[in-house]
């Protein structure tokens, strides 16, 4: 029986300093922005009339964050995105960005893309 490798997982987001960020994820950030999502949920991504997504992104899987954001949570006043080219275009970048606001390794809401 072969043995199956598995090729390295790209990171998900680069950054140094906490707040300079690789190219995708500062589309993310350009997506955060775009979609006005920090009406509900903060400009700092804490929550606000929606729940902190800082929070909520140390348990939510990839997979349910784009569920969530393709087709909302309209009992909660989630608006579905599932339209909106901008974000599901740029889906896995914002993902990416709130991933890395979420772990703690993007220290700053506001980012800056590295050279």
């Amino acid at each position: 029986m072969a043995a199956t490798t598995q090729a390295a997982e790209p990171p998900l987001y680069t950054v140094e300093e906490g707040y300079k960020v690789d190219q995708e994820t500062m589309k993310g950030f350009r997506t955060w922005r775009q979609a006005a999502c920090d009406r509900c949920h903060g400009a700092n991504q804490e929550g606000l009339v929606g729940p902190s997504l800082v929070n909520s992104l140390k348990t939510l899987t990839k997979d349910e964050f784009i569920k969530t954001v393709r087709d909302g949570r309209l009992e909660k006043g989630m608006q579905s995105f599932g339209n909106s080219p901008v974000v599901m275009d740029n889906i896995n970048q914002l993902y990416a960005y709130l991933k890395g606001r979420s772990d703690g390794a993007i220290t700053r809401a506001k980012v800056e893309q590295l050279p």
